[in-house]
């Protein structure tokens, strides 16, 4: 590889990296085949590539904060961190290029496919709610648009079935709580309408059972729900099971290693709860369970590698305050016990199980202010500590861990809705900013 001078600051560069990334002096291209290099190198030369005097000047550029730096440039995003790395002595960055989400959104649904990709589905920008829906692919690094859902909605469920297919429940747009579903075929790319449950719901919860129905609970419509239902893919139809014992929406449910569902906190028409409940698939029934030391809502719930389920931050259901305090729950004996509280606390966060046992929490809201901060969660000592930060401060966006074992976090809202991507690299506890 070639190696050219910056003529800003007399950096080595070496060729195709448009921006030096010692001085953030940008460089040029060829018009004629597309090449591209410092200034110096073309300005005045033929093109190394062709041979071409065409040159055409790219803007101006200034560093990204931090070791990675990423650039805007014609409206993609290219990060040139690793050919940095190479040239101050090895230190690592993330090297992944990817682009911007297809649409802004926020209360979208995120799913992991059978192929690795990940599924987007509606949520809500400022042109209202949505029925569209774009794919991830991290193999190539970019999001492409996919069929549309019947429906535009926004606070729905969205469940890989074992057949590959993704169910889509419920939700609300500018009517009110939904009662249908969808299903995704991957392999053709289009929603099919569903089943209808028998109450509209929204900020409910979906669990996969171990036998492949899909378990529907609490939520919105008009007032916090107790009711509960399981889909069947087999039939494509929902029916009721056991209700709650408390009506909650903006819980969580998480699948133990049991095959038993935890429900946790939520809140109950603006009352923050602090009960739990499990639901066993055998019976059809919830029962009360070990309730946590404080009543919390918008919280994550994780379920760590030793079978236990990591309660995480949220906030209380009248706006008052936003916890940093955490809680483990053990399903041997059916209670929670404090553990370290977080380095920052929030709510409408994510948290993601990563490969290693750790879990990742990362951006959300703190009383009403975006955040930008991340932190690891280690089971082996109990304790938070930062990592990252994000690129930016942003709440309610969606966390999918990916088959190489980075987390692609995508939209979420930051003032207004957000077409943005992240990804976040374990190893090097770094976030690449991607997108606007």
């Amino acid at each position: 590889m070639a190696i050219y001078e910056c003529e800003a600051c007399g950096a080595r560069v070496p060729d195709g990296v448009i921006v030096c990334p010692a001085c953030g002096r940008s460089g040029a291209q060829c018009a004629d085949c597309g090449w591209v290099g410092p200034r110096k190198a073309l300005l005045g030369t033929p093109c190394p590539a062709c041979g071409s005097r065409r040159h055409i000047p790219k803007p101006e550029a200034s560093p990204w904060v931090g070791f990675a730096k990423v650039f805007i440039l014609i409206g993609a995003v290219i990060l040139a961190a690793e050919i940095v790395a190479t040239l101050t002595g090895g230190i690592h960055y993330p090297a992944t290029i990817t682009g911007p989400m297809t649409t802004a959104r926020s209360g979208q649904s995120a799913t992991s496919l059978a192929d690795g990709r990940v599924l987007i589905v509606g949520g809500t920008n400022d042109s209202g709610t949505l029925s569209s829906a774009e794919i991830y692919d991290p193999r190539t690094g970019t999001f492409s648009a996919t069929g549309s859902m019947e429906m535009a909605r926004t606070g729905q469920t969205a469940t890989l079935l074992p057949d590959g297919r993704v169910v889509v429940v419920g939700g609300k747009n500018d009517s009110g709580p939904l009662a249908s579903a969808e299903l995704y075929d991957p392999a053709a790319g289009i929603f099919h309408p569903a089943g209808s449950m028998s109450t509209p719901r929204s900020g409910h919860t979906a669990s996969l059972l171990a036998d492949g129905r899909v378990l529907v609970a609490g939520g919105q419509s008009q007032g916090s729900v107790a009711s509960a239902e399981l889909y069947d893919p087999g039939t494509d139809t929902f029916h009721d099971t056991g209700s709650m014992l408390t009506a909650r929406d903006h819980h969580t449910a998480t699948l133990l290693s049991d095959s038993r569902v935890l429900v946790v906190g939520g809140e109950d028409n603006a009352r923050e709860l602090a009960s739990a409940e499990l639901y066993d698939p055998a019976t059809g029934q919830f029962s009360a369970t070990g309730s946590m030391a404080t009543g919390r809502n918008n919280h994550t719930a994780t379920p760590l590698a030793d079978g236990r389920v990591l309660v995480a931050g949220g906030g209380k259901a009248s706006f008052a305050s936003t916890q940093a305090a955490a809680e483990i729950y053990d399903p041997g004996t059916g209670t929670f016990s404090a553990t370290g509280s977080m380095t920052t606390a929030r709510e409408n966060h994510t948290a993601t199980p990563l490969a290693d046992g750790r879990v990742l929490i990362a951006a959300g809201e703190k009383d009403a202010v975006d955040l930008a901060s991340a932190e690891l969660f280690d089971p082996t000592t109990g304790a938070f500590r930062a990592t990252g930060p994000l690129p930016m401060a942003e709440d309610s966006q969606t966390a999918t861990l990916l088959s190489d074992g980075r987390v692609l976090l995508a939209g979420g809202r930051s003032g207004s809705s957000l077409p943005i991507a992240e990804l976040f690299d374990p190893k090097a506890g770094v976030f690449t900013a991607l997108g606007k």
